[in-house]
Protein backbone atom coordinates (compact mmCIF):
# COMPACT_ATOMS: atom_id res chain seq x y z
CA UNK A 1 0.00 0.00 0.00
CA UNK A 2 2.74 2.31 1.30
CA UNK A 3 4.40 2.08 -2.40
CA UNK A 4 1.44 2.21 -4.00
CA UNK A 5 0.71 5.50 -2.28
CA UNK A 6 3.94 7.08 -3.60
CA UNK A 7 3.47 6.01 -7.40
CA UNK A 8 0.58 8.34 -7.44
CA UNK A 9 2.68 10.86 -6.43
CA UNK A 10 5.71 10.70 -9.04
CA UNK A 11 6.01 13.68 -11.10
CA UNK A 12 9.31 14.31 -13.25
CA UNK A 13 9.84 17.29 -11.81
CA UNK A 14 11.97 16.56 -8.72
CA UNK A 15 10.64 19.11 -7.09
CA UNK A 16 7.23 18.77 -8.34
CA UNK A 17 7.26 15.11 -6.92
CA UNK A 18 8.64 16.57 -3.35
CA UNK A 19 5.40 19.19 -2.94
CA UNK A 20 2.99 16.06 -4.09
CA UNK A 21 4.92 13.16 -1.71
CA UNK A 22 5.18 15.98 1.45
CA UNK A 23 0.90 16.81 0.58
CA UNK A 24 0.12 12.96 0.32
CA UNK A 25 1.72 12.53 4.15
CA UNK A 26 -1.09 15.54 4.89
CA UNK A 27 -4.10 13.94 2.74
CA UNK A 28 -3.51 10.34 4.26
CA UNK A 29 -3.15 12.18 7.50
CA UNK A 30 -6.31 13.22 7.79
CA UNK A 31 -8.10 10.62 6.64
CA UNK A 32 -6.59 8.27 9.09
CA UNK A 33 -6.76 10.47 12.07
CA UNK A 34 -10.30 11.47 11.15
CA UNK A 35 -11.49 7.48 11.43
CA UNK A 36 -9.55 6.98 14.19
CA UNK A 37 -10.96 10.56 15.99
CA UNK A 38 -14.70 8.78 15.45
CA UNK A 39 -12.84 4.86 17.05
CA UNK A 40 -11.94 6.71 20.13
CA UNK A 41 -14.42 9.20 20.89
CA UNK A 42 -16.85 6.54 20.88
CA UNK A 43 -15.06 3.77 23.14
CA UNK A 44 -13.91 6.73 25.03
CA UNK A 45 -18.12 7.27 25.66
CA UNK A 46 -18.58 3.98 26.62
CA UNK A 47 -16.25 2.96 28.25
CA UNK A 48 -15.82 5.60 30.34
CA UNK A 49 -12.26 5.83 29.91
CA UNK A 50 -11.06 9.68 29.78
CA UNK A 51 -7.45 8.69 28.43
CA UNK A 52 -9.14 6.98 25.22
CA UNK A 53 -11.25 10.54 24.89
CA UNK A 54 -8.26 12.81 25.22
CA UNK A 55 -6.30 10.36 22.64
CA UNK A 56 -9.48 11.13 20.37
CA UNK A 57 -8.95 14.49 20.85
CA UNK A 58 -5.25 14.37 20.05
CA UNK A 59 -6.35 12.56 17.01
CA UNK A 60 -8.43 15.50 15.89
CA UNK A 61 -5.38 17.99 16.86
CA UNK A 62 -3.65 16.06 14.29
CA UNK A 63 -5.61 16.70 11.52
CA UNK A 64 -4.68 20.11 11.92
CA UNK A 65 -0.76 19.44 12.11
CA UNK A 66 -1.83 17.44 8.71
CA UNK A 67 -3.45 21.02 7.51
CA UNK A 68 -0.50 22.67 8.74
CA UNK A 69 1.71 20.50 6.73
CA UNK A 70 -0.01 20.46 3.31
CA UNK A 71 0.09 24.47 3.53
CA UNK A 72 3.84 24.78 4.77
CA UNK A 73 4.88 22.56 1.99
CA UNK A 74 2.53 24.36 -0.93
CA UNK A 75 4.08 27.95 0.32
CA UNK A 76 7.66 26.64 0.43
CA UNK A 77 7.40 26.05 -2.74
CA UNK A 78 6.39 29.12 -3.85
CA UNK A 79 8.69 31.12 -6.70
CA UNK A 80 11.37 33.58 -6.02
CA UNK A 81 10.09 36.94 -5.90
CA UNK A 82 11.23 40.46 -5.36
CA UNK A 83 11.00 40.10 -1.61
CA UNK A 84 12.19 36.57 -1.04
CA UNK A 85 14.82 36.43 -3.78
CA UNK A 86 16.16 32.91 -2.28
CA UNK A 87 13.00 31.56 -1.96
CA UNK A 88 9.85 30.89 0.83
CA UNK A 89 11.97 27.27 1.64
CA UNK A 90 12.22 28.17 5.00
CA UNK A 91 8.36 28.21 5.69
CA UNK A 92 8.73 24.41 5.73
CA UNK A 93 11.10 25.29 9.09
CA UNK A 94 8.42 27.14 10.46
CA UNK A 95 5.78 24.68 9.94
CA UNK A 96 6.97 21.52 11.18
CA UNK A 97 7.54 24.44 14.26
CA UNK A 98 3.77 24.57 14.30
CA UNK A 99 3.15 20.78 14.37
CA UNK A 100 6.15 20.45 17.08
CA UNK A 101 4.26 23.05 18.90
CA UNK A 102 1.33 20.60 18.57
CA UNK A 103 2.96 17.80 20.41
CA UNK A 104 3.47 20.01 23.00
CA UNK A 105 -0.45 20.69 23.53
CA UNK A 106 -1.24 16.93 23.25
CA UNK A 107 1.18 16.61 26.32
CA UNK A 108 -0.50 19.10 28.02
CA UNK A 109 -3.90 18.18 27.67
CA UNK A 110 -3.05 14.69 28.26
CA UNK A 111 -1.46 15.62 31.32
CA UNK A 112 -4.28 17.66 32.69
CA UNK A 113 -7.29 15.05 32.20
CA UNK A 114 -4.65 12.55 33.55
CA UNK A 115 -4.37 14.52 36.31
CA UNK A 116 -8.36 14.87 36.67
CA UNK A 117 -8.89 11.12 36.43
CA UNK A 118 -6.60 10.74 39.30
CA UNK A 119 -8.34 13.00 41.40
CA UNK A 120 -11.68 11.97 40.91
CA UNK A 121 -11.06 8.24 39.43
CA UNK A 122 -13.73 6.13 37.99
CA UNK A 123 -13.96 2.66 37.09
CA UNK A 124 -13.06 1.84 32.94
CA UNK A 125 -15.26 -0.63 31.57
CA UNK A 126 -13.63 -3.67 29.71
CA UNK A 127 -14.34 -4.99 26.25
CA UNK A 128 -12.51 -7.26 24.09
CA UNK A 129 -14.33 -5.34 21.38
CA UNK A 130 -12.92 -2.08 22.70
CA UNK A 131 -9.53 -3.57 22.79
CA UNK A 132 -9.36 -5.19 19.61
CA UNK A 133 -10.01 -1.53 17.96
CA UNK A 134 -7.94 0.04 20.13
CA UNK A 135 -5.08 -2.60 18.73
CA UNK A 136 -6.36 -1.42 14.98
CA UNK A 137 -5.77 1.79 15.61
CA UNK A 138 -1.80 1.36 16.80
CA UNK A 139 -1.35 -0.66 13.80
CA UNK A 140 -2.46 2.40 11.77
CA UNK A 141 -0.78 4.47 13.63
CA UNK A 142 2.58 2.49 13.29
CA UNK A 143 1.71 2.60 9.60
CA UNK A 144 1.47 6.05 9.65
CA UNK A 145 4.77 6.10 11.33
CA UNK A 146 6.57 3.91 8.89
CA UNK A 147 4.76 5.93 5.90
CA UNK A 148 5.97 9.07 7.23
CA UNK A 149 9.83 8.16 7.60
CA UNK A 150 10.01 6.69 4.60
CA UNK A 151 8.49 9.83 3.11
CA UNK A 152 11.13 12.05 5.08
CA UNK A 153 13.63 9.46 3.36
CA UNK A 154 12.57 10.87 0.20
CA UNK A 155 11.58 14.30 0.92
CA UNK A 156 13.78 15.73 3.30
CA UNK A 157 11.17 17.53 4.81
CA UNK A 158 11.41 17.95 8.40
CA UNK A 159 7.06 18.02 8.69
CA UNK A 160 7.26 14.35 7.78
CA UNK A 161 9.76 13.57 10.68
CA UNK A 162 7.20 15.55 13.00
CA UNK A 163 4.02 13.56 11.95
CA UNK A 164 6.44 10.32 12.03
CA UNK A 165 7.37 11.25 16.03
CA UNK A 166 3.82 12.41 16.58
CA UNK A 167 2.03 9.04 15.07
CA UNK A 168 4.92 7.06 17.14
CA UNK A 169 3.62 8.86 20.23
CA UNK A 170 0.61 8.19 19.33
CA UNK A 171 1.00 4.77 19.48
CA UNK A 172 2.32 4.70 23.19
CA UNK A 173 -0.82 6.88 24.20
CA UNK A 174 -3.21 4.19 22.86
CA UNK A 175 -0.66 1.36 24.60
CA UNK A 176 -0.87 3.32 27.49
CA UNK A 177 -4.85 3.63 27.75
CA UNK A 178 -5.14 -0.53 26.26
CA UNK A 179 -3.21 -1.26 29.82
CA UNK A 180 -4.66 1.14 31.98
CA UNK A 181 -8.25 -0.61 30.56
CA UNK A 182 -6.72 -3.97 31.39
CA UNK A 183 -5.66 -3.21 34.50
CA UNK A 184 -8.40 -1.43 36.10
CA UNK A 185 -10.46 -3.94 34.84
CA UNK A 186 -8.94 -7.02 36.37
CA UNK A 187 -7.81 -5.21 39.66
CA UNK A 188 -10.00 -2.88 39.75
CA UNK A 189 -7.46 -0.09 40.36
CA UNK A 190 -9.71 3.04 39.46
CA UNK A 191 -6.36 5.24 39.38
CA UNK A 192 -4.29 3.45 37.51
CA UNK A 193 -6.09 4.90 33.85
CA UNK A 194 -4.76 8.63 35.10
CA UNK A 195 -1.46 7.54 36.33
CA UNK A 196 -0.56 5.95 33.40
CA UNK A 197 -1.81 9.19 31.61
CA UNK A 198 0.16 10.75 33.34
CA UNK A 199 3.09 9.26 32.75
CA UNK A 200 2.70 8.84 28.95
CA UNK A 201 2.10 12.80 28.73
CA UNK A 202 5.53 13.22 30.06
CA UNK A 203 7.14 10.64 27.38
CA UNK A 204 5.54 12.69 25.13
CA UNK A 205 6.83 16.23 26.51
CA UNK A 206 10.58 14.60 26.10
CA UNK A 207 9.80 13.36 22.45
CA UNK A 208 8.69 17.65 21.91
CA UNK A 209 11.40 19.24 23.44
CA UNK A 210 13.37 16.56 21.09
CA UNK A 211 11.65 17.25 17.96
CA UNK A 212 11.40 21.14 18.94
CA UNK A 213 15.68 21.21 19.09
CA UNK A 214 15.44 19.29 15.31
CA UNK A 215 13.49 22.21 14.14
CA UNK A 216 14.76 24.96 15.28
CA UNK A 217 18.42 24.15 14.47
CA UNK A 218 18.05 24.42 10.77
CA UNK A 219 15.89 27.73 11.31
CA UNK A 220 18.84 29.72 13.59
CA UNK A 221 21.45 28.20 10.58
CA UNK A 222 23.26 25.18 11.55
CA UNK A 223 26.48 23.61 10.30
CA UNK A 224 26.55 21.39 7.03
CA UNK A 225 27.48 18.17 7.42
CA UNK A 226 31.21 16.87 6.89
CA UNK A 227 29.95 14.91 3.78
CA UNK A 228 28.94 17.81 1.72
CA UNK A 229 31.70 20.10 3.30
CA UNK A 230 34.39 17.39 1.72
CA UNK A 231 32.45 17.22 -1.83
CA UNK A 232 32.42 21.47 -2.02
CA UNK A 233 36.21 21.70 -1.35
CA UNK A 234 36.96 18.09 -3.23
CA UNK A 235 35.63 20.00 -7.10
CA UNK A 236 37.22 23.47 -6.15
CA UNK A 237 40.39 21.92 -5.20
CA UNK A 238 40.32 19.41 -8.59
CA UNK A 239 42.66 21.57 -10.76
CA UNK A 240 46.34 21.77 -9.21
CA UNK A 241 45.98 25.62 -9.76
CA UNK A 242 43.88 25.80 -6.23
CA UNK A 243 46.30 24.71 -3.58
CA UNK A 244 43.34 25.19 -0.25
CA UNK A 245 39.77 26.02 0.63
CA UNK A 246 39.12 28.34 3.83
CA UNK A 247 36.47 30.13 5.29
CA UNK A 248 33.53 28.04 3.65
CA UNK A 249 30.13 29.05 5.08
CA UNK A 250 26.94 27.23 3.94
CA UNK A 251 23.63 28.85 4.21
CA UNK A 252 20.54 26.87 3.82
CA UNK A 253 17.02 28.95 2.62
CA UNK A 254 15.16 25.54 2.48
CA UNK A 255 15.53 22.16 0.97
CA UNK A 256 17.36 22.41 -2.63
CA UNK A 257 17.92 26.06 -1.50
CA UNK A 258 21.95 26.53 -0.64
CA UNK A 259 24.12 29.53 -1.18
CA UNK A 260 27.62 28.91 -0.33
CA UNK A 261 31.09 30.98 -0.14
CA UNK A 262 34.59 30.33 0.59
CA UNK A 263 38.25 31.55 -0.30
CA UNK A 264 40.63 29.60 -2.33
CA UNK A 265 44.45 29.76 -2.52
CA UNK A 266 45.80 29.72 -5.55
CA UNK A 267 49.16 30.42 -7.37
CA UNK A 268 49.54 33.86 -7.21
CA UNK A 269 52.26 33.87 -10.44
CA UNK A 270 49.62 31.54 -12.33
CA UNK A 271 47.89 33.21 -15.70
CA UNK A 272 44.25 35.18 -13.65
CA UNK A 273 42.53 34.58 -16.69
CA UNK A 274 43.00 30.84 -16.31
CA UNK A 275 42.64 30.91 -12.21
CA UNK A 276 39.21 31.99 -13.49
CA UNK A 277 38.42 29.81 -15.96
CA UNK A 278 38.98 27.25 -13.07
CA UNK A 279 37.10 29.29 -10.32
CA UNK A 280 34.20 29.56 -12.99
CA UNK A 281 34.27 26.21 -13.65
CA UNK A 282 34.34 24.80 -10.09
CA UNK A 283 31.04 27.27 -9.55
CA UNK A 284 29.02 25.73 -11.83
CA UNK A 285 29.74 22.64 -11.28
CA UNK A 286 28.78 22.87 -7.69
CA UNK A 287 25.75 24.05 -9.10
CA UNK A 288 24.99 21.44 -11.15
CA UNK A 289 26.11 18.56 -9.15
CA UNK A 290 24.86 19.82 -6.01
CA UNK A 291 21.98 22.57 -6.54
CA UNK A 292 24.21 25.21 -4.38
CA UNK A 293 24.88 28.94 -5.52
CA UNK A 294 28.81 29.13 -4.92
CA UNK A 295 30.84 32.26 -4.77
CA UNK A 296 34.49 31.53 -4.32
CA UNK A 297 37.15 34.16 -3.66
CA UNK A 298 40.54 34.00 -4.53
CA UNK A 299 43.65 34.42 -2.13
CA UNK A 300 47.27 34.35 -4.50
CA UNK A 301 50.27 32.99 -2.61
CA UNK A 302 53.88 33.35 -3.60
CA UNK A 303 54.76 29.94 -3.81
CA UNK A 304 57.45 30.70 -5.86
CA UNK A 305 58.91 32.71 -3.16
CA UNK A 306 61.51 30.74 -1.10
CA UNK A 307 62.00 33.17 1.58
CA UNK A 308 58.02 33.32 2.26
CA UNK A 309 57.77 29.91 1.80
CA UNK A 310 60.77 28.88 4.52
CA UNK A 311 59.24 31.50 6.67
CA UNK A 312 55.67 29.90 6.06
CA UNK A 313 56.71 26.34 6.70
CA UNK A 314 58.45 27.70 10.30
CA UNK A 315 55.72 29.36 11.32
CA UNK A 316 53.51 26.08 10.63
CA UNK A 317 56.18 24.04 12.52
CA UNK A 318 55.46 26.20 15.31
CA UNK A 319 51.78 26.14 15.49
CA UNK A 320 51.24 22.82 15.11
CA UNK A 321 53.81 22.50 17.87
CA UNK A 322 51.31 24.74 19.79
CA UNK A 323 48.29 22.62 18.99
CA UNK A 324 48.29 19.96 16.60
CA UNK A 325 44.66 21.20 15.96
CA UNK A 326 45.08 24.26 14.81
CA UNK A 327 45.63 25.42 10.92
CA UNK A 328 46.16 28.88 9.28
CA UNK A 329 45.68 31.10 6.34
CA UNK A 330 46.48 33.99 4.17
CA UNK A 331 49.76 33.77 5.36
CA UNK A 332 52.28 37.52 4.31
CA UNK A 333 55.32 39.02 4.84
CA UNK A 334 55.94 42.19 4.22
CA UNK A 335 58.31 45.08 4.90
CA UNK A 336 57.60 48.63 6.86
CA UNK A 337 59.66 50.70 7.98
CA UNK A 338 62.50 48.44 7.16
CA UNK A 339 60.76 45.93 9.86
CA UNK A 340 59.49 42.79 9.04
CA UNK A 341 55.45 42.08 9.61
CA UNK A 342 53.91 38.63 9.46
CA UNK A 343 50.11 38.22 9.40
CA UNK A 344 47.81 35.73 8.79
CA UNK A 345 44.54 34.08 9.96
CA UNK A 346 44.47 31.60 12.46
CA UNK A 347 41.39 28.84 12.78
CA UNK A 348 41.00 27.20 15.98
CA UNK A 349 38.52 24.55 17.48
CA UNK A 350 34.64 26.22 18.02
CA UNK A 351 34.92 24.77 21.91
CA UNK A 352 38.18 27.20 22.21
CA UNK A 353 36.26 30.50 21.00
CA UNK A 354 35.94 32.17 24.41
CA UNK A 355 39.91 31.71 24.90
CA UNK A 356 40.77 33.29 21.10
CA UNK A 357 42.24 36.62 23.05
CA UNK A 358 44.79 34.05 25.26
CA UNK A 359 46.28 32.31 22.42
CA UNK A 360 46.43 35.05 20.46
CA UNK A 361 48.92 36.55 23.23
CA UNK A 362 51.07 33.71 23.71
CA UNK A 363 51.29 32.30 19.77
CA UNK A 364 52.35 36.17 18.82
CA UNK A 365 55.03 36.26 21.85
CA UNK A 366 56.23 32.81 20.78
CA UNK A 367 56.50 33.58 16.97
CA UNK A 368 58.66 37.03 17.28
CA UNK A 369 60.80 35.07 20.01
CA UNK A 370 61.40 33.03 17.04
CA UNK A 371 61.40 35.55 14.42
CA UNK A 372 64.01 38.23 15.02
CA UNK A 373 63.07 42.00 14.02
CA UNK A 374 59.28 40.63 13.06
CA UNK A 375 56.11 42.23 14.60
CA UNK A 376 53.48 39.13 14.10
CA UNK A 377 49.33 40.40 14.31
CA UNK A 378 47.39 37.09 14.30
CA UNK A 379 43.02 37.10 13.21
CA UNK A 380 41.83 34.29 15.12
CA UNK A 381 38.90 32.61 14.28
CA UNK A 382 36.94 29.67 14.39
CA UNK A 383 35.75 27.73 11.34
CA UNK A 384 31.88 27.53 10.42
CA UNK A 385 31.75 24.25 9.56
Amino acid sequence: MTELLIKTAKRKNKSDERTALSSLSGYTGIVCNLLLCIIKFVIGSLSASISITADALNNLSDCTSNIVTITGTRLSNKPVDKEHPFGHGRIEYISALIVSLFIFAMSFELGKSSVEKIIHPQEVKFSFFFLALLLLAIGVKLWMAYFNNKLYKLTDNLNMKAVKQDSLNDCIATLATIIAMVLSSCFHIKRIDGIIGLCVSVFILVSGIKMLKDVISPLLGEAPSKELTDRITGIITEDDIVLGVHDLIVHSYGAGKKIASADAEVDGGADIFAIHDVIDRAEKRILDELGIIMCIHIDPIEIDDKKTSDLRKKAKHIIKSYNQAYSFHDFRITQKNGESHMDFDLIIPFEEEDKKDKIKAELTEILEANFENTRVEINVEHSYI
